[in-house]
């Protein structure tokens, strides 16, 4: 609840690991929510590493996934949100460019201390790297 309301109004959360089903395979979308005041579905990729161009085609495929399979006639196009480790401008700008799905990348940072008003807006460092330590986990360890 609280991960949610650092988020902002409206962030309805769906599902972690949220399973697509596309010709016979399987897809986990990281992070999956529902915005409830832009009548759309929002789907947050994370990576621990940096960006790669390849990770701009996976978003893209799930945002179409997600409006074809999810979304509501009267929903607004699904909204994706790439964490990377770090990103050169230019690399995710021409990765980026042609591409009609609303599309961000953004590179996070390990900081120990933010301004205000991010410093209560925002999850704390250790809330992040618990959550990144365990999505980075092999499947089937504690």
């Amino acid at each position: 609840m609280r991960f949610l309301m650092e988020l902002g109004a409206g962030f309805a959360f769906v599902g972690r690991q949220f399973r697509l089903e596309v010709e016979g395979d399987e897809f986990f979308l990281d992070l999956l929510f529902y915005h409830t005041r832009l009548k759309c579905y929002v789907v947050v990729e994370l990576k621990a590493a940096a960006f790669k161009p390849e990770h701009a085609g996976q978003l893209n495929f799930y945002l179409a996934a997600v409006d074809a399979q999810i979304k509501a006639s009267d929903d607004k196009p699904t909204i994706g949100l790439l964490l990377c480790k770090s990103k050169k401008r230019l690399v995710a700008e021409y990765s980026l460019s042609g591409m009609a799905k609303p599309m961000g990348v953004a590179q996070y940072q390990l900081v120990r201390a933010l301004p205000q008003p991010l410093d209560i807006c925002l999850p704390t460092i250790e809330e992040l790297e618990a959550e990144l330590s365990r999505e980075l986990k092999p499947k089937g360890q504690p």
